[in-house]
């Protein structure tokens, strides 16, 4: 499963790098701020493609003595600063943009700038494609998240033939229009990395349906009578939740540890699950 986990990431990393590579060639040979940041958008895919990529070999990666809870932190971290410098990049390519327009710069659009966009159009939607059919084949939200991103690099792409079509049909701003739209798009893409991942590295709460997943799964053991204290948070990607479960008081010490055991395996099936400490209370005789 692992081996074909990878192939979609391998495909996106490999793709993006060939369309940064034709996009910004392209752009800075004919000078157009468009293709210029329609590349650089690429690269940022390349970018989630690997933090995808790593993040699936680190959490594999099995706890040692300097993290006994695992290396899960280090995906958001990286993912997080490489959203701080994509903000630098989107406001640079902004600022030249509205530049142009203010100082009235204008560029020849030609063919071969139309050819290379409309590649991108339908080698990034073949790409979102095969990603999505992979990602819920295997039930992978990492291959389905990085499927979007190649849709949202379709979308720049479709964003900057318009800006070169209407500027070969004498809109004189199209480059630059498109590559302020694609800018703005990078903004997005930076936040929401940023917001996502802030949200992994300060130990956030997961979403009120998966504290009731949670409680649902407890409450399926047999003589599991109530689930209280309940608290999750995010360990990088993944949740380590905590747990009070109140079993009858004619139980032995062994039947109730197994029942603990028992929850703690269905809660640990949930995806979003990395680990869950389930704590055992005896029904009207502790807390």
């Amino acid at each position: 499963m692992l081996e074909e986990i990878y192939k979609p990431l391998w495909v996106s990393i490999i793709g993006n790098v060939l369309l940064a590579f034709i996009k910004l060639i392209a752009g800075f040979l004919y000078s157009s701020i468009a293709l210029i940041s329609d590349g650089v958008h690429s690269l940022s895919d390349v970018v989630t493609s690997v933090i995808g990529y790593l993040g699936i070999k680190i959490s594999s990666k099995p706890p040692d003595r300097s993290h006994p809870f695992g290396h899960s932190r280090f995906e958001p971290l990286v993912a997080f600063l490489i959203g701080e410098a994509l903000i630098i990049v989107a406001y640079e390519i902004g600022r030249d943009a509205v530049g142009r327009m203010l100082r009235g710069e204008v560029i020849e659009v030609n063919s071969v700038m139309l050819a290379v966009t409309i590649l991108s159009i339908l080698v990034k939607e073949a790409m979102f494609r095969y990603s999505v059919h992979v990602g819920r084949k295997l039930n992978s939200q990492i291959i389905i998240a990085d499927a979007y991103h190649h849709r949202s690099d379709a979308l720049s792409s479709v964003a900057v033939l318009f800006g070169l079509g209407t500027q070969k049909l004498g809109f004189q701003y199209g480059d630059a229009l498109a590559g302020f739209i694609v800018a703005l798009f990078l903004v997005k893409v930076s936040f929401d990395i940023i917001l996502e991942n802030v949200g992994y590295l300060t130990g956030q709460a997961p979403p009120f349906e998966v504290c009731e997943e949670i409680k649902r799964r407890a409450l399926s053991v047999p003589n599991v009578l109530g689930v209280h204290d309940l608290r999750a948070h995010y360990v990088g990607s993944k949740l380590h939740v905590e747990l009070h479960i109140e079993v009858p008081p004619e139980l032995t010490l062994k039947e109730a540890h197994d029942i603990s055991e028992e929850v703690r395996e269905r809660i640990e099936e949930i995806e979003d699950v990395d680990r869950a400490f389930v704590h055992v209370d005896i029904k009207g005789v502790t807390e």
